[in-house]
């Protein structure tokens, strides 16, 4: 049966998109879910704390109830994108385990709030700044998706494992022959379009 509660409902697809972004960890090594697979440095384990980051600062400090653990990545000083990559010594259990405090700590928010409940987001212009609990929501549900399909891409080209969730690949079952020459058919048209331009 439905649930026509909105807040439920948006709760719903943020706690999908946590879980997708989790799994897209499960089966690789260490240096898989660290290491940087596009010219800007997006990997895995740094998705998975940047969220954490997303959340703590969302559903804890816009509405007076900060996250009680230390998040140095977010002091003053702190290196460039700090929040977007693990060092050496944080392990993925560390990011994992942090990243579900979080989440349980925004969740108690969510719960506990109504959705037209008072934030104010100190990072936002001015104009915007003060804000809801349902706007917010809406933000952070985009912004874990969002980064849950960047999650999708580099899970991918690490070893090709793709899909929407654990139980929904959300991609028609062919075998790698199949996708193989789906993709240089893709790539001719890609070539002979470039030609006609």
């Amino acid at each position: 049966m439905a649930d026509d509660n909105p807040k439920t409902d948006l709760h719903r697809y943020l706690q999908a998109a946590r879980e997708t972004l989790l799994w897209k960890l499960d089966r690789l090594r260490e240096y898989d879910v660290r290491r940087p697979l596009t010219p800007t440095g997006t990997n895995l384990l740094g998705l998975v704390k940047h969220l954490a980051g997303v959340e703590a600062g969302y559903f804890g400090a816009s509405f007076a109830r900060p996250f009680a653990e230390p998040l140095p990545w977010f002091d003053d000083g702190a290196e460039l994108n700090a929040d977007m990559w693990a060092t050496a010594e944080e392990s993925r259990e560390q990011i994992v385990d942090l990243y579900r405090r979080v989440w349980a700590h925004a969740d108690t928010t969510i719960d506990t709030l109504p959705l037209d409940a008072a934030a104010t987001v100190p990072w936002w212009p001015p104009d915007r700044r003060d804000t809801t609990l349902h706007r917010i929501l809406v933000h952070v549900v985009a912004e874990t998706n969002r980064h849950a399909g960047h999650a999708d891409i580099v899970r991918e080209l690490i070893d090709g494992e793709v899909g929407l969730r654990k139980d929904n690949s959300n991609l028609p079952a062919r075998d790698a022959a199949w996708w193989e020459s789906y993709r240089l058919r893709l790539e001719r048209a890609a070539r002979d379009a470039a030609e006609r331009a």
